[in-house]
């Protein structure tokens, strides 16, 4: 029991690592009570959640409440890693293991024995060395590369991962095991766009802490400013919320920091409209010409006598079609038809279309 309470009370000391991420939405408080939650254990914890969102920020947060503080801990991005040296790397090699390999090198595991090691986008971890990591996992051993045997280690392992390990999975391109031997405690990370609220408190965040970096006096955002970034999808999360604020502190001229000066936002935005319109146009004429009246359905070239139709009979009948496919729109119907908008008007009036208005 005065173990437990030691722990708690050791644990509240190093709490305030997680009163440093900024959030306040209930999404990301949800994120940081299950979190602090894990970090009380020893168990691996898996941080799931897109690119961006926070997920090393969470990992260090953890590290620095858990037990294992007064350790190192080393973060490994197995995505970046050569891909001729990742077993190197991480798990270390002997002296002439291989060609360049001049000295013994210990790997970040045994870096980081005694503390934790975060490996940021795990997914990306060759399937052939995913078995070493499920050894260490399981029996607190590392294999270096061309040693005469294995290293005890004792680490906490925080891994991360923005695609989904269960696809990888069935594609055999992740191992099960070691899939639920990472997932003991799995975090969830939500994205910017779904914490309301936190896109101000961020913005306010960073213009104050690019603004005192650069001497000059914190500057403010307008209300249009805030609408605009509030819109925004924010497909690169807070790392790209982060850069476009940095840009934007820069171009503001004076004290207010405008819409205007989210340039690639704003860009963006009026990109994404215009492909909304055309998804939408092409639903609309996809829908219209699945609706063609049934007076048109059995159109053919030739008549009852399998002789061909008169050329003025196809035109009226395209003529007659085109009106009605484009709602009368005639600047739209002389263009799909490849006529003058006056013959056009000419030959509908003569067809009496003009006279159903």
């Amino acid at each position: 029991m005065v173990k437990e309470s030691n722990r708690e009370n050791s644990a509240n000391k190093r709490s305030d690592a997680f009163s440093k991420i900024i959030g306040d939405s209930e999404a990301m408080i949800g994120a940081i009570r299950l979190a602090r939650k894990g970090a009380l254990t020893d168990v691996p914890i898996l941080l799931e959640g897109e690119s961006g969102v926070g997920k090393e920020v969470f990992a260090r947060a953890i590290h620095e409440t858990s037990e294992r503080a007064d350790k190192a801990i080393v973060v490994v991005n197995c995505g970046a890693l050569p891909a001729n040296l990742v077993e190197s790397i991480l798990f270390g090699h002997a002296k002439g293991a291989f060609t360049d390999a001049k000295e013994d090198h210990a790997g970040k595991f045994v870096d980081a024995d005694g503390g934790t090691i975060f490996l940021d986008e795990i997914g990306e971890l060759p399937v052939d060395l995913q078995v070493k990591l499920l050894r260490v996992l399981q029996e607190g051993e590392v294999d270096p590369v061309g040693g005469s045997g294995t290293v005890s280690v004792d680490v906490r392992v925080i891994s991360a991962t923005n695609k989904k390990l269960d696809s990888l999975i069935t594609t055999g391109a992740f191992r099960e095991d070691l899939f639920y031997r990472l997932n003991v405690f799995p975090v969830s990370l939500p994205p910017l766009n779904k914490r309301a609220g936190d896109i101000q408190t961020l913005t306010n965040y960073f213009i104050r802490q690019i603004c005192e970096k650069e001497n000059k006096p914190v500057k403010q955002l307008t209300t249009n400013a805030i609408m605009l970034l509030n819109s925004y999808h924010w497909p690169g999360n807070v790392r790209q919320l982060e850069n476009v604020v940095l840009r934007a502190v820069i171009l503001s001229e004076g004290e207010m920091i405008t819409e205007k000066d989210f340039p690639q936002i704003l860009a963006d935005i009026e990109r994404m409209d215009k492909e909304k319109k055309l998804h939408n146009r092409r639903t609309d004429d996809l829908i219209k010409s699945l609706e063609i009246p049934e007076e048109f359905h059995n159109i053919c070239i030739y008549d009852g006598n399998a002789d061909v139709h008169t050329i003025d009979y196809i035109e009226k009948m395209m003529i007659k079609y085109a009106y009605i496919r484009y709602d009368g729109k005639m600047t739209e119907i002389a263009k799909r038809l490849s006529i003058g908008r006056s013959t056009l008007y000419r030959k509908a009036e003569e067809m009496g279309l003009l006279d159903e208005n």
